[in-house]
């Protein structure tokens, strides 16, 4: 198997609404986004896989030296390998890489946010860096659109929290404010316990509020110079607002869930933002 063929196979296998995006863009800007979104996925499942914290911190350890070796000329993992030739290309840089290896370190060492600042640092790390990375292999060229990739990045984070609340609770984990639990009343316990109440759905409407204002503002920070070139990130703020409003629509039952799209629905939304230019 090729590197490019083994980063191919882990975009699709993820199931992830980021690929149907790829699919539109030229072959040159497909590779390097598909490499670039396969990096993140084998970050990632160093900690959603994790069975010893030790085991996933020596992992992440590793991937933080072969990014600093595959910069210096030296790549050995077929991910690295498949993405090396694109970085200079577009402007991808070792520091942005480890951003996304030290936000995932973040998911090893912290298993509560205790505000919303302390959260975004966590969102912009793990969201905020991979939208910069983005929208310039998309084709940016307007430097004002990286405050729109940080902006939509943080919204597509929240979607994603607000989506696994459920299966964040399972691993332990809670993402949403410790001082937005405590001013809904919502104890930490009922959440890994998945205990449904008002308040809990009080507390998530509050939740989608704030992401629904982080899609605005992104929408209103892209240049009209680089609508067209950002059209996969627009493909993926319909997708993940649709998503965000089917949860909303289902009452926000994500505990003992995972509310999703089907694919044909994924696809559909991104060809209208290809075809139609609209979300």
């Amino acid at each position: 198997m090729t590197p490019e063929q083994y980063v191919q196979q882990k975009a699709v296998a993820s199931g992830s609404s980021f690929y149907y995006a790829f699919l539109f863009l030229p072959a040159p800007r497909r590779a390097a986004i598909t490499a670039f979104y396969a990096f993140c996925r084998e970050v990632d499942d160093v900690v959603d896989d994790m069975v010893d914290a030790g085991v996933a911190a020596t992992k992440l350890a590793w991937w933080s030296s072969e990014v600093a070796k595959a910069f210096a000329g030296q790549p050995s993992h077929p991910v690295m390998q498949a993405l090396m030739p694109h970085a200079a290309t577009y402007g991808m840089e070792a520091r942005h890489l480890q951003a996304v290896i030290e936000g995932c370190q973040m998911d090893l060492e912290q298993t509560r946010y205790l505000d919303v600042p302390n959260l975004q640092r966590y969102c912009h790390l793990v969201a905020g860096v991979v939208g910069e990375v983005a929208a310039r292999i998309f084709g940016q060229t307007d430097p004002a659109t990286t405050a729109y990739a940080h902006a939509l990045g943080q919204a597509l984070q929240l979607t994603n929290i607000i989506r696994d609340v459920g299966e964040d609770a399972l691993r332990g984990r809670i993402y949403l404010p410790i001082d937005e639990l405590q001013r809904f009343d919502v104890k930490a316990h009922e959440i890994l316990k998945r205990n449904y109440s008002e308040r809990f759905t009080a507390l998530m409407q509050f939740q989608a509020q704030r992401a629904h204002g982080l899609y605005d503002q992104a929408l209103s920070l892209l240049p009209a110079a680089d609508r067209r070139a950002q059209k996969p990130g627009l493909m993926m703020a319909s997708i993940y607002r649709t998503l965000l409003r089917e949860i909303e629509a289902e009452n926000f039952q994500v505990l003992h869930q995972r509310i999703k799209l089907t694919p044909v629905r994924k696809l559909w939304l991104a060809w209208k933002v290809q075809a139609l230019g609209r979300m």
